[in-house]
């Protein structure tokens, strides 16, 4: 059993996720509580900083500027294709998967569709965004060797 958050410590979230401007984008309201293990980057850096040292009943918020959340939007992750290139019907919003030259998934959403091309973007949804986290800390244990060395909860 831990007392505190640290590296290694299997904790246990509620959150309600949104950006500046108010919009909701996530909340485990109605789902429980996530767990993640802390210290082994399965959250957003700038979350795990803040909830270094929280202790169980720990309620905070929490700001998140794009350098510590999911990064600045990079337009060179934003390619045009032509349309015959997909292979199928092209609906804006519809998320596609590309494999990579060195074999890794990468996942678009298709952004813009027009007479002849289409708009992929491989920016995160969140990319560029400030996001602001209401989080109260639920559990916190100590990670299994398992868990450890899996670098993820289960």
């Amino acid at each position: 059993m831990t007392d505190h958050i640290r590296k290694d410590a299997v904790v246990g979230i509620d959150y309600r996720l949104t950006v500046a401007d108010g919009t909701e984008v996530d909340t485990t309201a109605g789902r429980g509580p996530m767990e993640y293990l802390h210290g082994h980057q399965n959250i957003i850096p700038g979350l795990e900083k803040e909830l270094e040292g929280r202790e169980v009943g720990d309620a905070l918020d929490v700001t998140v500027g794009p350098e510590q959340g999911y990064g600045e939007r990079d337009p060179e992750r934003v390619v045009r294709v032509d349309k015959d290139q997909l292979g199928f019907e092209a609906e804006v919003g519809a998320v596609v998967s590309a494999r990579l030259p060195d074999g890794r998934e990468q996942h678009l959403l298709i952004a813009e569709i027009e007479d002849e091309t289409v708009t992929l973007d491989g920016n995160h949804p969140l990319a560029g965004q400030t996001l602001k986290f209401e989080v109260s800390v639920t559990s916190i244990r100590a990670a299994t060797d398992s868990e450890i060395s899996n670098g993820s909860v289960g």
